[in-house]
């Protein structure tokens, strides 16, 4: 295809249908940061033995892993099918709002395991093959070059950059329910943000079609 190191830049500047992909990557990677040093805090307070922590989170990771397969197995297609795009990506955050929201006003063991549960298999077994759906109707430029930097670039910048904000609010004073009622609202920005490249998913997959036709 030829092209430069920023040629995925470009290509990005250029289209808010991958902005908007952008904007979905850094909220996933902010959320998820938010929900790991929390998890971290709570965990720590609650085992002072580590065995007990590598058994908390094995358990957790096998539940991530059971949830996972089942979901794909028997739901993710159908979801995908019934809802579309926009509103697969949007039922995840909904929910990871919602638990956010339980998190606020109860910042304990075992609602924390609940969510990131939920939330590390929802994000596996729904919501990855929904944003990998999101290039399926782009050039191939955009899906090898734009797709490259946002999966690498947009993403681990997001990590980083969500690492400092948790610590600002800390810095700030904010407690654990207080950073969980602030994640709230950036859930429904996410949310709104899916349903939105949904639409224009939809409408680029009919204009991709149209053309195939006449071709």
């Amino acid at each position: 295809m030829g092209g430069g190191v920023f040629a995925g830049i470009q290509l990005v500047l250029k289209s808010p249908y991958l902005l908007g992909i952008c904007l979905l990557i850094m909220l996933l990677s902010t959320l998820a940061t938010f929900l790991y040093f929390q998890q971290a805090q709570i965990i720590r307070d609650s085992f002072a033995d580590p065995s007990e922590r590598t058994t908390v989170f094995a358990a957790m990771d096998f539940a991530v892993n059971a949830l996972t397969i089942v979901l794909q197995v028997f739901l993710t297609g159908r979801i995908v099918s019934r809802l579309g795009v926009g509103w697969t990506l949007a039922f995840v955050l909904i929910g990871l709002g919602v638990g956010f929201l339980v998190l606020g006003f109860s910042p304990v063991l075992s609602v924390l395991i609940a969510v990131q549960v939920l939330r590390r298999a929802g994000n596996y077994a729904i919501m990855r093959p929904a944003r990998e759906m999101l290039y399926v109707v782009v050039g191939k430029e955009e899906k090898y070059k734009a797709k490259n930097f946002i999966d690498t670039v947009v993403y681990r910048g997001g990590d980083a950059v969500s690492a400092w904000a948790y610590s600002g609010l800390q810095a700030l004073g904010f407690t654990l329910a207080g950073i969980a009622f602030a994640a709230v609202p950036l859930a429904g920005i996410w949310a709104w943000t899916s349903l939105k490249l949904g639409r224009k998913h939809e409408e680029l997959a009919k204009d991709k079609a149209v053309v195939e036709a006449a071709g």
